[in-house]
């Protein structure tokens, strides 16, 4: 469902723009319906109140958690099941963080990642994308949004950015704590500057070298490293944000001495922070992270070099949490045949 169908289906039970914000505020942040001095049990109109828990309440088929999956690092992963049946992946992250899903699967294809194994199936409304915020409230603090999850949020720009300003506003979270992530689609950086509401920027790098790049991200646009770099610096001083660069740790791929050359000389100067975040295995793919020695040697190695470098924890890995797996077991759970009932006799 998309932001426009919502808010539609409010003015369809009575509410005026008044109670329309206070209704997304009131879901957005979790908020006890008796709170405020517009009270929702009191200040609107009587057929909106019995309609909201069909809407957006508990017994709204928008978004449901179907599973939840703790980790040691006190990341939860949560399997939400949307209106038509299908599964997407949001996860709790430590520290009040929150990754959210913007599409079905995902047609970028990079291999290190189980969520485009099946390409693209649709895209996510802006309702969908957000009642995945209002479902993680309900469960602890959520103070930062990142677009990280299934899909490529350039592929599904409008209802991407309807969901940011929804955030930005009625959601109250800082404008610097959205973080849309991409692997660099031009009309990100035409769109996001336009926007009321101007998120972070967070770049999938992954490396510096072109034609390694286009193999790890197969469907990606093929753009140039040091383009990209340039890209996301012009937007990080225009925002006063600094971008983030995504790079996921790949053994004897990515991790060598050639891409620390190529990161140190690339953000040289640049207002940005380089986030490794060693590999979360998925089934049937034939990478290995580094050992955390490795790893932490390239980000010394790059923090001497003068570049902001954090080594990153990759939630959930007790779990085997990575993007797209959890969908996938369920996927494929329901996919067997039911077992035979071996108790009755021959």
């Amino acid at each position: 469902m998309r932001l426009d169908e919502l808010r539609q289906r409010l003015r369809d039970c009575g509410a005026n723009p008044a109670h329309e914000a206070l209704v997304l505020r009131h879901w957005l942040q979790a908020l006890p319906p008796d709170s405020g001095p517009r009270r929702p049990a009191h200040f609107l109109p009587l057929a909106l109140r019995n309609a909201l828990p069909t809407l957006i309440g508990d017994d709204s088929p928008l978004a449901q958690v179907r599973s939840a999956h703790p980790a040691e690092d006190g990341s939860v992963r949560l399997l939400v099941q949307l209106a038509d049946g299908q599964t997407v992946e949001s996860v709790l992250l430590p520290r009040g963080g929150l990754c959210v899903s913007t599409q079905v699967g995902c047609a970028v294809g990079c291999v290190f990642c189980m969520t485009g194994r099946d390409g693209l199936l649709r895209q996510l409304g802006g309702a969908e994308i957000v009642a995945q915020v209002a479902l993680a409230r309900r469960q602890r603090a959520v103070k930062k949004v990142v677009f990280m999850g299934m899909g490529e949020p350039a592929h599904n720009l409008d209802n991407v950015m309807d969901a940011i300003e929804l955030l930005g506003t009625e959601g109250a979270i800082a404008h610097k704590n959205l973080v849309f992530s991409t692997v660099g689609d031009a009309r990100v950086f035409e769109r996001l500057p336009q926007g009321r509401v101007k998120p972070a920027l967070a770049l999938s790098l992954h490396s510096t070298f072109a034609d390694r790049r286009a193999r790890l991200l197969p469907r990606a646009p093929r753009i140039d490293p040091a383009e990209l770099v340039d890209l996301g610096e012009r937007y990080a001083r225009a925002t006063t944000y600094p971008v983030q660069f995504q790079w996921t740790l790949l053994e004897g791929v990515n991790d060598g001495d050639d891409e620390v050359e190529g990161i140190a000389r690339l953000l040289a100067g640049k207002y940005a922070v380089m986030n490794l975040i060693p590999y979360n295995t998925v089934d049937g793919a034939s990478f290995t992270r580094p050992s955390w020695e490795r790893a932490a040697h390239m980000a010394r190695t790059l923090h001497r070099r003068g570049i902001l470098t954090k080594l990153r924890h990759s939630a959930g890995q007790d779990i085997d949490g990575g993007c797209g797996q959890l969908r996938a077991r369920e996927v494929v759970l329901h996919r067997r045949p039911p077992r035979a009932d071996l108790s009755a006799s021959a």
